[in-house]
This record gives C-alpha cells, structure tokens and sequence, in this order.
C-alpha cells in the first residue's frame, strides 16, 4: 500500500482517528521524540510515525485479525507502543493497552489483573515484546482462546504476500478499550469509539489552545492509561503539537528528569497526577534545580486523582524560583468513561482553593464559603476543577437524579460527545453508569460559580455516626505525619458494635512504627475530630495499587478484613 493509497482528500475534516494517521502521512515538519531508558532521544516526524503505522496495520491483518477483533498491548518501550497501537487503529482492530509487570515480588497479583483484563476484552491475540517472551505462559493457562505473539517477530521484514484490505472505518466504531484504574472496583473495559476520541481531542485542543506550530509538550504518564493516551499521544497527533515522552520508569527512579527535560526541551504544555508534583518538589535536587528555566510553562496540568491543595501550592510556589509564572499550574477533571476530559481551569489564572465550612458539608452536604475570621480547625478546602470541555455539560444530582442547586454535594453528571459507548460485556455496569441524562461518574462533588469542585468517590466515602467524610481528607492530614510514605496511605471503614469505624492502612518510610501510629491516632483526631480504630502501617510497596499508582481503596479493604494485611503488618493498633 503506497501513500496515495490512503491518503484523503486534502482539507477535509476527519470522522475517524484512522484519517488523522492517513493525513499525517502529509506532514514531515514536526513529531514525536522518544527518550530510551539509556538517555538517548530518537526522533520521528508525524510521517513516519504514520507510515510504520500503517505498515504495521497491514501486518496485523496478515496475521488474521480483523476489524472488531481485539488485540491486547503489554508493549513497555514508549515509541513501539505508539506505533502499534496506531496500526491497529488504522485498519480496524481494537488495541487494548495494558501495563506491564513492575517487579518480580508482585508478579501474582499482576497476573490476576492481567487475566482479567483478557478475559473481559475477548482479546485473541496478546502482543509482547522480546524481553518479555516468558510472561504470556502463565496468562495462556488462564485465559482460553488466545495466542502470545512477539512484536519483533510480528513486525520484522518484508510482507510475505499479500493482506487483506482493511475494512471501511465509522466514527461510531470502537476505536480502543480503555480498561479503569480499578482502584474503587476491578477493572471494567471503556469502548471508546473514534467519535468519542474525536470529540474529547478537540475539546482539549480548544481548551489548552494547543497551537502544532507554538507549542511543545513534555509527558513521563504511561501510555496504557488514558491522560498518557488520550491526552499526550492522540490529542497532539491531531493538533500536530510535537511531544518529548520520557519513559515512565526514568521518571519513578529520577523525578528530577521531567522539568529537566521540560526546560531542555523548552515544552509549553505538560502533564501530571498529584503525586508527579509532590515528588518533583521533593527529588528535584539543587544541581538540578539550578539548570531549570521553566519560563517556557504555560500549562502544568494536574489531574488524574484527587488534588490536595498544598501540593499544588507547593509545587507553584518552589519552581518559581526557576521561571514558573502564576497560573501554569491547572486542575482539571476526568476519567476514561469520558474518553478523557471532563473540565479544566483557566489557563493562567492561579487557582484558589474553594475554603467551606466543615459542619455544613459533613452533616448536611452543604459548601458554604467559610470567612478568614473562622477558626481553620472548623474549614476545609477542594481545589476547583474548572468548567465543562466546550460542548459538554456537567451537573450535579441527587440519590433520584435530580439536578441540585449550585453548593449542594451530589453525584457528578457528565453529558455530551465524549461520553463513551458503554463498557464491554458488561450491559449491567453500563446501564448502572451511563444513562439518558449523562454518564454518572461515581464521583461527589458541587457547582459554585459554574466551576465544578470534585470532593470524593461516591463508594468510598467514610459514614461515621451519620456524617459523610472524604476518605482524602483523613490520608491526607495522616500522611502530614513524618515516617508515613506521602501517597502511600489508605482510609476506610469497618463494621463497629455501635457505627462504622475508621481504619488506616499505610507504608511506613523510616521511624519507629509505634511511635509513627500514635502520632497519626493524634493528628486524626486533632485536625478532623475523629477516632481511628485501627492503624496498620506496612512495609513500602506492600500496599495494592492501580497500573495508574493510585491506591486501591476497596482491595485494600478487602484484603484487611480478609486478614491478609495483618501477617506483613509492622505495626497494628
């Protein structure tokens, strides 16, 4: 298949992501660079990143799989991903990303979520790498009717005759499943369709007024996950905004690496979860602080898990000493049921914390503005998550659905193009979740000057003696406490003789594990007035956690009334 093949006509709007790669094709002015795990950079223009897509597209349909069918990606290097997952994209296969092993010690419970995600996609082919030959083994005993492929053994030399012509596209067609996080329940698998992938990009387009020929992006996110698909890699090939991806382990093992390579780069626009601010604060030593020029920062967008407002204070207020201007940093809001974007800030406009008062808000889900003469002992704060993408709408109801009146807390309502087509195989789920008034997003939050403040999930929040309390709020005040692992701290309830009882579970960094737990007991008790029953400090890395790295509420949980923490426990009182 040559270029003129597939190439649409000159100027027309695309309806399928499979005529963004085609149109690509054009555009040899701008790319992609792709940083190794040794430090090298590898650089790929729009054009070639769409010819090996294409290519790689034809070779999956030489190997039998056809349009529908799903392919599942346990591919770790950045640019190899990308490329694939492109190719099934242009003709018609369904690419499922999926995260790779991170250690040996939790290789079972990676392949327990492994088995999952492909028993619920139907995939019938997995695709891996070389480096990890041995990982499907295990899966295949598992998982029935599927076959291990390995890339470099798909994708090498010529065709050996010829494939079968890829099959006409539709907006409405899935384009990829995008599996959830899993960290409120297991892992449900998002169709997302190119109409969805379509309309969520140009939104964030519209919204970060991302300019191919002013801009440049910087990402470390991982590419199973949906801000590091949706929202760096697809998202950009559309506006044509060149993007710098360092790979996600660089990252974990040197934080300081991401705003170097955003000042070396000189990147306008990128991206992280809470936690990427906290820890570039935190390991971002002098000799790499004093080589930042951030200057070239118009947006740090920030989402993906709940904001805890010191964080991002902390962030703007460290890198301004190296160019940061106000207002770059931007919260936002969203989730893989509506593709990817649901709302943003205002770019360059520092955001300001919503402060309440905190008797209204637990006892009756009131945000009532609370006044700098109040006692902060009585406040509480959320981080504004801006208004709805253009095009979209987002509301907040009650138990029956009914729309409240701005500064009441209920379920956040999402309507409009991105709303995804349903979860796969799971008619129950989808019609839990998305139904004829919006997506209903599992998350509580309120509307106050139409900007939307996100203040919990909805399943997990802490019911105690009849007052809702966000289970944020109380890892937070407990991950104040020296010794505690920030991000590492998980709060849930259990079965009381008289009501529901707080329980903390969480990875102990240094220090005596007692005298960390009373120290957090107090600090509970001190800041938010409640009684902890139990707290179960652990060894780093033992808590369970998303592909993502967030914290896995409901299995933490689970595994502590099961009794399972406790073996491991440094510390339970």
């Amino acid at each position: 298949m040559v270029a003129s093949d597939v190439l649409p006509p000159e100027g027309t709007t695309p309806s399928t992501f499979a005529q963004v790669i085609a149109e690509n094709l054009r555009h040899s002015d701008g790319g992609c660079t792709f940083v190794h795990q040794h430090g090298g950079e590898h650089f790929v223009s729009w054009a070639e990143l769409s010819r090996e897509a294409l290519r790689r597209g034809r070779r999956l349909l030489h190997s039998g799989l056809r349009k529908g069918e799903r392919i599942a990606l346990i591919v770790p290097d950045e640019q190899e991903f990308v490329v694939t997952f492109l190719g099934a994209v242009s003709v018609g296969i369904v690419p499922v990303p999926m995260y790779p092993p991170t250690g040996f010690n939790e290789f079972e419970a990676y392949r327990e979520d492994a088995a999952h995600v492909l028993r619920a996609a139907g995939a019938r082919t997995l695709l891996v790498p070389r480096s990890l030959a041995g990982l499907p083994a295990p899966l295949l005993r598992t998982v029935e009717g599927m076959r291990a492929t390995v890339t470099e053994e798909l994708f090498a030399g010529p065709l050996a005759g010829s494939a079968p012509e890829p099959e006409v596209i539709h907006p409405q067609d899935v384009m990829f499943l995008q599996f959830t996080s899993g960290s409120t329940a297991a892992p449900k698998g998002v169709r997302v369709t190119h109409a969805n992938v379509l309309a969520n990009c140009a939104a964030i387009i519209s919204a970060l007024r991302l300019d191919g020929g002013r801009d440049r992006g910087v990402s470390w996110l991982p590419l199973h996950h949906d801000m590091g698909l949706v929202g760096c890699v697809l998202a950009p090939l559309i506006a044509r905004c060149p993007v710098t991806f360092l790979p996600t382990l660089r990252f974990a093992f040197s934080p300081g690496l991401w705003l170097e390579t955003v000042s070396r780069h000189r990147a306008t626009v990128t991206f992280a979860p809470n936690f990427g601010l906290a820890l570039a604060v935190k390991h971002t030593s002098a000799e790499e602080f004093q080589r930042l020029d951030l200057s070239c920062l118009r947006v740090v967008g920030c989402g993906a898990e709940p904001n805890h407002p010191q964080t991002l204070r902390s962030f703007a207020a460290h890198f301004a000493a190296a160019g940061l201007r106000p207002g770059t940093v931007v919260p936002c809001y969203g989730m893989a049921e509506a593709t990817l974007a649901i709302s943003f800030s205002d770019i360059g406009v520092p955001f300001a914390p919503d402060v309440i008062q905190k008797e209204p808000y637990h006892a009756n889900g009131l945000a009532r503005p609370s006044s700098a003469a109040e006692d902060p002992r009585s406040q509480t704060a959320f981080v504004p998550c801006g208004r709805a993408i253009a095009g979209h709408r987002v509301l907040v109801v009650d138990e029956e659905g009914n729309p409240l009146p701005e500064r009441h807390v209920g379920e956040v309502v999402f309507q409009g193009p991105s709303v995804v087509a349903g979860y796969h195989g799971d008619a129950e789920a989808t019609r839990r979740s998305f139904t004829a008034h919006g997506l209903r997003t599992g998350d509580c939050g309120y509307l106050a000057g139409g900007v939307l403040y996100v203040t919990s999930r909805k399943k997990d929040l802490l019911i105690i003696n009849g007052r809702n309390h966000d289970p944020q709020e109380v890892e937070w005040a407990a991950a104040e406490v020296p010794g505690l692992r920030k991000g590492n701290v998980v709060a849930f309830t259990r079965p009381g003789r008289v009501t529901e009882e707080v329980v903390i579970v969480a990875e102990l960094r240094e220090g005596d594990a007692a005298t960390v737990a009373r120290q957090v007991r107090v600090r509970i008790q001190t800041k938010l007035s409640l009684s902890v029953a139990e707290i179960l400090l652990l060894a780093p890395g033992e808590l369970p956690k998303t592909s993502s790295g967030k914290v896995k509420r409901s299995r933490t949980r689970q595994q502590y009334l099961d009794g399972a923490l406790h073996a491991g426990a440094l510390r339970a009182s």
